[in-house]
């Protein structure tokens, strides 16, 4: 810059209030506004200003010259740098919407295909069409939670801008934070519903990949919460009531924002909603995720769109926590009750906004006509409440989350999902445990069937006091023999190798067969031996009740089951209809029993007979039941099946005899020894046994099963099995042999066979005619 120069002897002499003096008086006798004009005049020609205008490009804000005449609501709307897309974003189908992707290609190829050909396709179409919206229906319907999270993801859902331009005649847009940032990840502005201001906040995620790096993903810094609520002072400065739209997935958690205070602005927020002087409403039009969701969401009113969530973790995020695995994402969400539905339920949500059928693919603007709706019908019950009540309003919707106070009654509905509380431990002594026991008893044998129901004492209660009574009786009856030390040192040894994880060596074995004898042979002898065969009776007794309690209670859920499937089946609409149709003929046959009808006739009976068994069949093979249908068989073969069932019963008794004389040969000293030694040499030999340790093994094994072979010839096995074998083979063929000729006739595997009426068995001992 050019310096003006300047004669210093001009001011020689002159006081500091001299040289300030008005430019009426001058400095020195001459006016200032002289002295100026002299001193720039007599240098001008001594520096001259060069500036240089660079072209740059005309801004467009806040008045375009060029307003987009497809954009409705006029110029105002162009304030916002949000403009409508010049390119429609591509469609994008979800995992389970494959299926009506198939029928909207088939419904556009049968158009083609009439267009091209001239021919008359559309009844055709009419029924795909027909077919595609049923299945629409049913699909939207019937939607799982981690399905809705994706619908509330769809990356073609509209925006917080798409529904704010459908729902105000004029919209600003207001920037900024006052402190020289600008998140464009939050959007704020005043527009008008019907002729009433209001202040609009929501979280704004992109349509495209452009847009979405732009917008941040929707995921605010702290420079967005600080925007929003500097608009809520604003808001609340001038009256206007605030309406709110969430959708993000949670704030923005980089380092950077954690170090420009992420966490204050969130709470700050918090702390100033809860004060604010006017109605809010806050809408979830997508996904609300944790604290970042929150922070423009404390209103009087939180409404969800219907295909929205809440959370306070996202689905994958929960998972990988509990089930150390993000696949675990659908159970999460199922457990974590974050749709509409569920936050309703639990009166967290005050609303849910309808959205129409196919989600992202559906038209928008039904969606934002709804929410108009809402928000108009919201505010005109907020705005009749004073600031006091509002006020109150607003706190109380909040404490009521999650609260509860002691002493109240809790709903039968919320009281199903709760910890059941322990039963207190009561104090008992021998003789009401006697007494239970002999009521027991008694109950039992006064029943035609074995009772079940428990005690007044806790039954496990009894059968553990009675076990601690029995093993302190065994306690004095060792001691009262002398075996004491003896059993002390076997509990010693025993202890050594079951902490070494080692089989145990037979001479072992022996020693405590040995004590088990002597204890048994002197125990008859011992004092207090008719208490412990008492308690013994009592807890063999309680232990009964138990094992027959438990498969009681098995059955009876079991039959329960059964007979909700089988109602279930018949109850279909496709049965009863058969049945009215199949009753409509035989009462137009004019025949009064089975035997009148004709065999056209008996065929279908017996048609939907068959139609219903196997349903049924299907429907308990479902319960993981073995199911065996068992036809109808030809009375003539009567006699057969007891010859068969005759057969049958001696079979199992020579097997009974065959298992008493291995278990008998097995016991002998020697035997057992043997194969003890086999069990030790398999162990020490490992997963790769050397040479040596396969030829000891293997010896073992040949003189086991030399041993076996020759006590079993020695006894009389041999020859009833040979005189078995040779009946069974005279019964079939009495029977007509195995050529097929055993019409109606099931053969099994162990040589018996089975007639019977038609009837369904179910398990081993469940059969329903």
């Amino acid at each position: 810059m050019a310096s003006i120069p300047h004669s210093p002897a001009a001011f020689v002499g002159a006081s500091a209030s001299d040289l300030l003096r008005s430019s009426s008086n001058g400095v020195s006798g001459v006016p200032l506004r002289t002295l100026g004009r002299g001193q720039f005049g007599a240098r001008r020609r001594d520096f001259a200003v060069v500036a240089k205008i660079r072209k740059v490009k005309k801004h467009e804000h806040p008045w375009p010259d060029n307003a987009d005449p497809n954009v409705k609501g006029g110029v105002l709307s162009h304030l916002s740098h949000f403009k409508p897309l010049k390119e429609k974003p591509k469609p994008v189908t979800l995992e389970f919407e494959r299926p009506l992707l198939d029928l909207e290609k088939k419904i556009i190829d049968v158009r083609k295909m009439a267009n091209e050909t001239g021919l008359d396709f559309s009844d055709q179409i009419i029924s795909l069409e027909n077919k595609y919206q049923q299945a629409l229906k049913d699909l939207y319907t019937h939607l799982t939670p981690i399905q809705r999270v994706n619908i509330a993801r769809h990356p073609n859902r509209p925006t917080f801008l798409d529904h704010v331009f459908s729902i105000t005649e004029k919209f600003v847009e207001l920037h900024g934070d006052r402190a020289g940032y600008d998140d464009p990840a939050i959007v704020t502005g005043i527009g008008t519903i019907d002729g009433r201001r209001y202040m609009f906040m929501g979280h704004q995620k992109g349509r495209n990949t452009k847009e979405n790096i732009q917008r941040n993903f929707g995921m605010p810094t702290p420079h967005g919460y600080r925007k929003a609520l500097r608009m809520m002072y604003y808001a609340d400065h001038h009256g206007l009531p605030i309406v709110t739209f969430i959708d993000t997935p949670g704030a923005y958690a980089d380092l950077k924002s954690e170090e420009l205070g992420q966490g204050e602005a969130i709470a700050h927020n918090l702390r100033t909603m809860f004060g604010l002087k006017v109605p809010i409403v806050s809408i979830v039009i997508g996904e609300g995720g944790s604290g970042g969701a929150l922070a423009i969401g404390c209103a009087n009113k939180l409404l969800m769109l219907e295909n929205a969530v809440f959370y306070v973790a996202s689905p994958e995020a929960c998972a990988a926590i509990l089930w150390k695995s993000a696949k675990a994402a659908p159970k999460a969400a199922e457990r974590l009750k974050i749709t509409a539905t569920e936050l309703c339920r639990l009166q967290i949500a005050d609303g849910i906004i309808p959205e129409p059928l196919g989600g992202a693919h559906a038209d928008p603007s039904w969606s934002s006509k709804q929410i108009k709706k809402a928000i108009n019908e919201s505010m005109d019950e907020l705005m009749k409440m004073d600031t006091q009540d509002l006020l109150k309003h607003r706190m109380l919707k909040f404490r009521k989350i999650g609260g509860f106070q002691e002493g109240l009654p809790v709903d039968p509905k919320k009281k199903v999902n709760m910890k059941k509380r322990d039963e207190p431990i009561r104090k008992t002594s021998d003789q009401n445990i006697e007494d239970e026991v002999k009521k027991l008893m008694q109950r039992r044998l006064d029943a035609k069937e074995p009772s079940v129901t428990p005690p007044r004492l806790g039954l496990a209660e009894m059968m553990e006091k009675l076990r601690r009574e029995v093993d302190r009786e065994f306690s004095e009856v060792v001691k009262t023999i002398g075996l004491k030390d003896r059993l002390v040192m076997l509990r010693e040894e025993f202890s050594k190798v079951n902490s070494q994880d080692q089989l145990v060596h037979p001479a072992l074995k022996d020693k405590i067969e040995k004590l088990r004898d002597e204890l048994n042979q002197g125990l008859s002898a011992a004092p207090n031996y008719e208490r412990l065969k008492h308690k013994l009776d009592m807890l063999k007794e309680l232990s009964k009740t138990k094992s027959l309690a438990e498969k009681n209670n098995k059955a009876a859920a079991l039959k329960q089951e059964i007979n909700r499937k089988f109602t279930e089946v018949t109850n279909r609409s496709d049965i009863k209809e058969k049945f009215r149709a199949l009753k409509a003929e035989i009462e137009n046959s004019g025949a009064s029993t089975v035997m009148d009808l004709d065999y056209g006739l008996r065929e279908k009976v017996m048609k939907v007979k068959r139609d219903i068994e196997l349903e049924l069949v299907d429907a308990f093979k479902a319960l993981d039941l073995d199911v065996e249908v068992v036809k109808s068989k030809a009375k003539e073969l009567s006699e057969q099946e007891t010859s068969f069932s005759d057969v049958k019963v001696k079979i199992e008794e020579l097997n009974e005899e065959i298992k008493e004389g291995i278990e008998n040969v097995i016991k002998s000293s020697d035997l057992k020894d043997k194969i003890e030694l086999l069990k030790l040499e398999v162990a020490k030999a490992g997963k790769t046994p050397g040479p040596v340790s396969k030829n000891r093994i293997a010896a073992l094994e040949q003189q086991i099963k030399q041993s076996l072979a020759g006590a079993l010839d020695s006894s009389n096995l041999k020859e009833k099995h040979e005189k078995l074998k040779a009946e069974i083979s005279k019964t079939i063929e009495s029977s007509g042999g195995l050529d097929g000729s055993l019409n109606g006739q099931y053969l099994r595997e162990d040589g018996s066979s089975t007639y019977a009426e038609p009837r369904v068995e179910i398990g081993a001992n469940s059969t329903f005619a």
